[in-house]
């Protein structure tokens, strides 16, 4: 375990306020608070080594957040007073990245520390559009607090003498349980609109309540989120649907507008609040009762995929329109598979969704037909079961009947016969293709039954 240089022992002090313009609040924690065995030993590392080399150097964001609320931080991030080249040179495991935000990974085996430095006010010519597209000018800890989006984000703590140091009222309040913008909310969200989702994220996440000024901004600057970075954009919608609370999160997204801008499928899908037709409120509900089995999986301790997120996001847009009494728009086919993927499309266009992700989506909603499918010449269950999609197909399989009370005996079934078609010989399974390759040669031939490869999805059923 590494160990840190020794150092004198701080005196206990209690919290004090500002001392002058531009101070901070600075308190000291106990180790019953936080204990340095609750940081990782290699961030630790890396502010120790920066020290040393005369740099000022502290935690930062959101792992501070977190070990103050007594949570385990995903990430332990570090902000110095020392540039990009000068980190580099102090660790040769670091390396440089990034352009919009240059910054330092210093690498550890498999895990990354990721340090940068203290930023200042953007070196931009004045302009009504305040959208940052470059953030490269260095600047004090104190510039670089004001600079960030949460107060509950803006915290810096040195952890060898867990002094936790406050320049934006952060402290205040994580106990009070808001969350709000650092600076005018309007400003900090033109700057950067995927902070938008970010708020959603926190609030839902640690169950703070939006402070109504920063809620506002929200509301207004929703259509901004189509400027920000794509890949950014999906990385954020991503992060929701695996947090666990996904239901308040799209809740949320809904309420203030996100949602109409980032996915209108999902949104037009949901319909009015105040729509007077039951079936669109059923409808609703079964959509909200499906990212809730989802948040349950995850609260579970599983870790759904980003294909998976996606299906379950998408699964009852694609089940409506391949059905030829709900579809919205006319001459759609009711294959699964087709359909999927021209309610995807837009999405995977507008925010980058990869390739290998989109078709994936595709192939495991195009499988949910598989599970209540009665049989035929050309499904080989054993095939099925051992092919690379059918893991997440069965987990989607498994949302919707929690969501929906129904199927469950027909999921547990389905988990039984998975674990003895795991017993099936690779040698077994590559004669099951060949026949299956023979037959379908011979239909090509002779002009046999129709449809598609044997490869292709089943046709779609009454997803019950």
């Amino acid at each position: 375990m590494f160990e840190p240089e020794e150092r004198a022992a701080p005196d206990p002090v209690e919290p004090v306020g500002p001392v002058g313009p531009g101070e901070p609040v600075v308190r000291r924690v106990d180790e019953e608070e936080v204990s340095n065995k609750s940081i990782h030993q290699d961030a630790l590392r890396v502010i120790s080594r920066l020290a040393r080399a005369g740099y000022e150097a502290y935690l930062v964001g959101g792992c501070v957040r977190d070990l103050i609320l007594g949570r385990k931080p995903k990430d332990f991030d570090v902000a110095t007073a020392a540039h990009p080249r000068q980190i580099k040179r102090q660790f040769r495991n670091g390396r440089i990245i990034g352009r919009r935000f240059k910054l330092v990974h210093v690498i550890y085996g498999d895990h990354i520390v990721e340090t940068a430095t203290f930023r200042g006010d953007p070196d931009e010519e004045p302009s009504d559009d305040l959208l940052i597209v470059e953030d490269n000018t260095f600047g004090t800890a104190a510039e670089d607090a004001r600079r960030r989006d949460f107060t509950i984000n803006g915290l810096f703590m040195e952890p060898f003498e867990r002094v936790v140091i406050d320049y934006v009222g952060g402290l205040e309040d994580l106990e009070a349980g808001v969350l709000r913008t650092i600076g005018d909310p309007e400003v900090r969200l033109a700057e950067d609109p995927v902070r938008i989702l970010r708020a959603i994220k926190f609030a839902t996440r640690l169950g703070f309540r939006i402070h109504e000024d920063t809620w506002r901004a929200m509301c207004s600057q929703t259509p901004d989120l189509v400027r920000s970075a794509a890949p950014r954009v999906l990385e954020e919608i991503l992060r929701v649907l695996r947090s666990g609370t996904a239901l308040g999160a799209f809740r949320m997204m809904r309420a203030c507008g996100a949602l109409a801008v980032l996915l209108p499928a999902v949104d037009s899908y949901l319909g009015s609040r105040d729509d007077p037709d039951p079936q669109a409120h059923d409808r609703a509900d079964l959509y909200w009762r499906l990212l809730e089995a989802l948040d349950a999986e995850v609260h579970a301790g599983k870790k759904p995929t980003a294909a998976l997120s996606i299906a379950a996001a998408f699964l009852r847009i694609v089940e409506r329109e391949a059905d030829p009494e709900t579809r919205t728009m006319p001459g759609r086919t009711s294959d699964l598979y087709t359909v999927a993927g021209e309610v995807l499309a837009p999405v995977a266009q507008a925010t980058r969704l990869s390739r290998r992700d989109l078709m994936r989506a595709r192939r495991i909603i195009a499988n949910q037909p598989r599970f209540t499918q009665t049989g035929g010449r050309r499904f080989r269950p054993v095939l099925f079961m051992r092919g690379e999609d059918f893991e997440e197909s069965l987990w989607l399989f498994r949302l919707r009947s929690a969501a929906w009370g129904q199927g469950w005996d027909v999921y547990e079934g389905w988990l039984e016969r998975y674990r003895e078609a795991l017993r099936v010989s690779h040698e077994d399974l590559e004669s099951l293709r060949k026949r299956r390759g023979r037959r379908s040669r011979r239909r090509r031939r002779g002009g046999g039954e129709p449809g598609g490869s044997p490869g292709e999805p089943a046709p779609p059923v009454d997803p019950g």
